[in-house]
C-alpha cells in the first residue's frame, strides 16, 4: 500500500523541520478547511466560562520530532482523536484492545472532541499506560491561521484537558501534519514539544482492508518509529487490525512505548485533586 506524503522542509534556528501530511480525515463545515487569511476572527469564544486554566509551562526551544532513536528496537503507537466543528466519535474498541493487551500509547486529543466525550476523556486519564497530548481544539490548518488562533487552539485544549482530568499535556501534534517554523515557535512558547510521525498507517482510508493495514504497519515499522492511527471513528479498520499489529510488532522484537518514554521526555503532569463532572 502506498501512502502519499507531502514533505516540506523549513529551517528554524538551524533545525530542519520535516513535515508529513497527516492521515486525519474529517467532515467539518467548509469554512474551517478552506484557505484562511491571517488575522481572521476566532470561530469560537476565546475564553469559555467554567474552564480551569491549565498550569503554564515554561517555554521550550522549538523542536519537531518525527521519530525516536534508530539504534533501539522501540516504537510508539499514537492515536489521534481529531476534533472539528462537526460531530466526532469514539472508537472504544481501539482503547479496549490497548487496555486488554496492556500496551502503552500516546493519545493526541482534540479539545472539541474532549468536550463531546468528557466521560471517555476522564476514563482515559485513569489509565497510567496512556499519555495524553494536545491535538488543537478545532483541528484547523495551523499554517493558515494567525498567531492568536494558534495560541488559542493550544491553550483552550490544555484548559479542557486539565479541567476534565487534572493532566497537563507536554506534547502537541499539528493537524494534517502541517507545521512550519512560525507554528513550531509558537508551540514551543507554550511549553510544548511538537511530535509528528514517520509512519502514517493510512487507516482513514475506508478502502484499505484490515489485513492490508496489519501488513503495512507491521512491515514498515523501523526502530524508533512513531506510528499514527485514529481513535475517533475515522480509522475504519483500526480496531480490527490493532491486535494483529501489536502481535506482529512484538514478534519483530519491538518494545511498545509512549512517545515520552521512548524519547526520555518529561511526561504529562497530573495534579492530584478531586475532579468535577460538571466541567465543560
Amino acid at each position: 500500500m502506498a501512502v502519499t506524503r507531502a514533505n516540506r522542509i523549513w529551517r528554524l534556528c538551524g533545525l530542519a523541520l520535516v513535515v508529513l501530511a497527516s492521515g486525519c480525515v474529517s467532515q467539518p463545515p467548509v469554512d474551517l478547511h478552506t484557505e484562511q487569511t491571517l488575522g481572521s476572527p476566532l470561530p469560537y469564544e476565546a475564553r469559555e466560562p467554567g474552564l480551569t486554566p491549565a498550569p503554564k509551562l515554561a517555554a521550550v526551544p522549538p523542536q519537531v520530532i518525527q521519530h525516536g532513536p534508530r539504534r533501539k528496537k522501540r516504537v510508539a503507537l499514537t492515536f489521534d482523536a481529531c476534533s472539528t466543528q462537526g460531530s466526532s466519535r469514539f472508537d472504544e474498541r481501539v482503547i479496549r484492545t490497548l487496555i486488554d493487551l496492556q500496551v502503552p500509547a500516546t493519545l493526541f486529543l482534540g479539545g472539541n472532541w474532549m468536550e463531546e466525550h468528557p466521560d471517555e476523556t476522564m476514563e482515559l486519564a485513569r489509565h497510567p499506560q496512556f499519555e495524553l497530548a494536545n491535538h488543537t481544539y478545532l483541528h484547523p490548518h495551523m499554517t493558515r491561521v494567525d498567531d492568536n488562533r494558534v495560541r488559542e487552539e493550544i491553550t483552550r485544549t490544555q484548559d479542557i484537558l486539565y479541567t476534565l482530568t487534572g493532566r497537563t499535556a507536554r506534547l502537541f501534534r499539528a493537524p494534517y501534519g502541517e507545521l512550519d517554523g512560525r507554528v513550531a515557535k509558537l508551540v514551543g512558547e507554550q511549553g510544548l514539544i511538537s511530535v509528528q510521525f514517520d509512519l502514517a498507517s493510512g487507516d482513514p482510508d475506508p478502502h484499505i482492508s484490515a489485513k492490508r493495514l496489519v501488513e503495512y504497519v507491521s512491515d514498515q515499522a523501523r526502530n524508533g518509529s512513531i506510528i499514527v492511527m485514529h481513535m475517533n471513528g475515522r480509522g475504519w479498520k483500526t480496531a480490527e487490525a490493532l491486535p494483529r499489529i501489536i502481535i506482529r510488532l512484538k514478534k519483530r522484537g519491538f518494545k511498545l512505548m509512549t512517545v515520552s518514554d521512548m524519547l526520555a521526555l518529561p511526561h504529562d503532569t497530573v495534579e492530584p485533586r478531586t475532579l468535577s463532572r460538571s466541567s465543560p
